[in-house]
């Protein structure tokens, strides 16, 4: 949780970053690129989210605009995952809070409605603590400690208390669904490795393998089946925080999501490689808090949401497969706060801001889908020029084009499978007209290279459909069946590149659970 809009990644640094990849396009590339999109599948995205609050840490109470604007399949901007904080102090309906001076509700009670719409429209709902109970640690404090008292005392999870820790989410997941809301996933903590003077946990990586390992059995999975349990979410997505939890047979055993944050560091960058053993072990990697500000107290300029959408992009690079925002609604979010000093756009309270469709490419599209590989995919370090990804859902193919320069390019796609018609969902620019322009892509037969605009400073996705008529439809929908066993996950979706525990699939219809190193 920040108190402050601006990102840790200085925004004049992925700028620095864009200019210097900009000065590397040549001639050649401005005007036809070529772009192979592989059948090699990689990671399914399970979604894309927030967080419910739009104050430091003020959950939203009974105002539920914003996720009736962002969240189902029939929204315009399509969010399924929503993040809350589990607070730190409950009693019966009341959290008492120790500290701070924040606006009521500053409880379970108030991220509450939203959830349940949330659940309604199909989505996902997890909590995150930044504290338990101050009786558990060492400051006997919920906050984390004053950073700028040199006699502060660090608050840590006192090791006697680490048996409490998984019971006291037991009671938040009870208490929610007395309330109608089943969650989905419990997070370990907020930022373990971040000391702060506001709501927060320190705990080493040693310290999470020992309460994880000793202790996380203890989460009640079968009052509250299919509970999922979340890693510590550090601040910069540092390996030194999940590789040791991966490594340990036990803690693997127990973690299902490896999450963390992009505070100080590009997506392709520590993400990527806190990803390796955890897409080893068959286990979900979600990006669970990043804000993506503007330079100054202003709406973000159309360059920096280009920029935003490259780190979407990067993401899924990375092997992401849950993308969550920081707050909902700010004038650097997607809901608008209704502060006009911060731009027309933001003047009225509750309306959708062009970061929110940008994030509908994704959303909307990518959510379902599985990553294919292209021939130009980023290996690395922060935004460049132009950026590209690929997905295939059912009968679609889905490619994302960004392109940050001011030179329009023709993009000539070589697909792997033929397909008969296309639509191209256009962004470019944050007036209302200029965003998620839908236009047909004309095609005559089925081919497996098209040949599509590419605007200047633009958002793309190309929704390609698979020819019905031909063999590929049946190749997708068939492939690893023929000749021998095919792979799911524990949810049900088919993997190419099997590993850790699965669902071993047969011809006849027979299934059995498998480890595959």
């Amino acid at each position: 949780m920040k108190h402050l809009f601006t990102s840790k990644t200085p925004a004049s640094r992925r700028l620095a970053g864009v200019l210097l990849a900009l000065a590397t396009v040549t001639a050649a590339e401005a005007a036809t690129i070529s772009l192979t999109v592989n059948a090699n599948r990689r990671q399914t995205i399970t979604g894309f989210g927030a967080a419910c609050c739009d104050g430091a840490m003020c959950p939203y109470g009974t105002d539920t605009a914003p996720v009736k604007l962002l969240y189902g399949p029939t929204s315009k901007i399509g969010l399924n995952i929503m993040r809350m904080e589990i607070s730190p102090n409950f009693v019966g309906d009341v959290i008492v809070p120790e500290w701070g001076n924040y606006d009521s509700p500053y409880d379970w009670n108030g991220s509450l409605p939203s959830a349940k719409i949330v659940k309604q429209r199909g989505g996902i709902v997890f909590g995150t603590p930044w504290s338990p109970p101050g009786e558990y640690k060492t400051n006997g404090s919920a906050q984390g400690g004053n950073t700028e008292d040199d006699n502060a005392v660090e608050g840590r999870l006192r090791e006697d208390c680490y048996d409490k820790f998984f019971p006291w989410l037991n009671t938040f997941l009870k208490w929610m669904k007395t309330k109608g809301v089943i969650v989905d996933a419990v997070s370990i903590q907020n930022e373990p490795d971040w000391w702060v003077n506001y709501s927060g946990c320190l705990y080493s990586p040693q310290e999470l393998v020992k309460l994880v390992k000793n202790h996380a059995y203890q989460l009640d999975r079968e009052t509250y089946p299919g509970v999922k349990l979340i890693s510590g979410e550090s601040l910069g997505f540092t390996q030194n925080y999940t590789d040791p939890l991966m490594n340990d047979a036990t803690c693997r055993e127990q973690i299902d999501i490896v999450a963390g944050h992009l505070y100080g560091h590009a997506p392709l960058e520590y993400m990527k490689k806190s990803a390796v053993l955890a897409e080893k072990y068959g286990k979900e990697v979600w990006m669970t808090e990043h804000s993506v500000s503007s330079s100054d107290e202003r709406l973000p300029n159309w360059h920096e949401q280009l920029i935003f959408a490259e780190e979407l992009n990067e993401c899924m690079l990375a092997g992401c497969t849950g993308y969550i925002y920081w707050y909902m609604r700010a004038h650097w979010a997607f809901v608008s706060t209704g502060e006009s000093k911060y731009g027309d756009a933001n003047k009225t309270k509750n309306r959708l801001l062009p970061r929110a469709y940008v994030m509908s490419h994704f959303s909307k599209h990518v959510t379902g889908s599985t990553r294919l590989t292209t021939s130009r995919d980023k290996t690395s370090g922060e935004g460049a020029a132009l950026e590209y990804s690929a997905y295939i859902k059912g009968d679609s193919l889905i490619v994302m084009a960004i392109d940050t320069t001011k030179t329009a390019h023709d993009l000539k796609i070589t697909l792997p499978y033929p397909v008969t018609s296309g639509t191209h969902l256009l962004s470019t620019g944050n007036e209302t007209a200029n965003l998620c322009q839908e236009t047909p892509i004309a095609i005559e037969e089925p081919t497996k290279t098209v040949t599509v605009e590419m605007p200047a400073r633009s958002l793309n996705t190309y929704i390609f459909i698979i020819d019905q008529d031909g063999t590929a439809i049946r190749e997708v929908r068939e492939k690893a069946v023929a000749g021998g066993p095919a792979y799911y996950d524990l949810q049900g979706r088919r993997l190419d590149k099997p590993r850790g525990l699965c669902i071993e699939r047969h011809p006849d219809g027979t299934s059995k659970k498998v480890y595959i190193e």
